[in-house]
């Protein structure tokens, strides 16, 4: 790759391995990178530890969307999701397990897939995109089996709270909607930039971001990031932070949050911004928790530049991995 395109380069996407061992990511030229935790993290690490054990070109589009099951890596490019075998990646063996695409109207366009979550109760796949449904796969068959209906522009991200059996997503067309697994029905429909306190009309409607942790939801985008309880569906807590952002996630006691802007920020449940931590990418796309592996418990950040932080310690960058 030259250095042009290094250059225009963005990190949409991350997962860990399930040992908690590697890190995959996904660029904008639809290349995944592996990278090795345990050896980048290692006492002897060099700047070679610091680079993919493995790079290749999973799909045409974009990489939006990778994901972990107990034995594969998924992704999405344009229309497809792929399953890579962990186990084979590791000795850099990139033949793709399968590749799927749900059944879209128009064959002349191909939806690119920009968000997905597993349902463990069924084993299914949902995942969101460009042609603003939610198609769900069986896992085990690979059969789409159900589509649901109702956003009205395409959906952005989604997130799934696995005791209500509810599907959730956040779409352009600025609402969050939360789905019944089983019956494929919208319960509720938030149109977040509707509530003054989260709205910033400057930005624009869409949602961007959207995570949930039992009772709770963050959602943010074009309206404030903000923080809902589930159960009486209205906004605790509007966190003051500037630009959009696009991913967020409940960690201990804080949130943490990376969008537009140089930065993580580090939020508490009130409301309050507690600190806004240093990054290498001018502007962020997506930040990892590793929680399969306590020995290389991090936290990685990626964006629109080549490098991936890597923080042992919430409060600074240990180092950075590129691709």
């Amino acid at each position: 790759m030259g250095p042009v395109e290094l250059l225009h380069m963005s990190v949409f996407s991350q997962s860990f391995s399930p040992c908690g061992r590697f890190l995959a990511a996904g660029n904008n030229y639809g290349e995944i990178a592996v990278f090795s935790l345990s050896s980048a993290l290692s006492p002897e690490a060099s700047e070679v530890s610091q680079k993919p054990i493995l790079t290749f070109t999973a799909h045409e589009g974009p990489v939006f969307s990778l994901l972990s099951t107990d034995s594969h890596l998924l992704s999405t490019g344009n229309g497809e999701i792929s399953a890579w075998s962990w186990a084979e990646l590791i000795k850099r063996n990139t033949k793709a397990v399968w590749t799927r695409r749900p059944q879209y109207k128009s064959s002349l366009e191909i939806p690119e897939i920009n968000s997905m979550v597993i349902n463990p109760r069924d084993n299914s796949l949902a995942v969101g995109g460009g042609d603003n449904n939610i198609h769900i796969m069986d896992l085990e068959s690979g059969v789409f089996k159900s589509v649901l209906q109702g956003h009205s522009d395409y959906i952005h991200c989604l997130s799934i709270r696995e005791r209500e059996e509810e599907i959730l997503s956040g779409g352009e067309d600025g609402a969050v909607r939360i789905w019944d697994c089983r019956t494929g029905q919208t319960v509720h429909c938030i149109e977040v930039y509707r509530y003054e306190d989260c709205a910033r009309p400057q930005y624009g409607k869409w949602i961007s971001c959207l995570t949930t942790d039992s009772e709770w939801m963050l959602c943010g985008g074009g309206p404030s990031l903000s923080l809902w309880h589930l159960r009486s569906l209205s906004p605790t807590s509007v966190f003051p932070l500037s630009g959009c952002q696009r991913q967020a996630a409940f960690y201990q006691d804080l949130i943490l949050s990376v969008g537009e802007g140089q930065f993580v920020s580090h939020c508490l449940m009130g409301g309050e911004v507690k600190s806004l931590i240093p990054c290498t990418p001018p502007s962020l796309n997506t930040l990892a928790i590793n929680t399969s592996s306590t020995e290389h418990r991090v936290l990685t950040v990626g964006g629109s530049s080549d490098q991936i932080d890597v923080f042992t310690n919430l409060s600074y960058r240990a180092f950075s991995l590129s691709f």
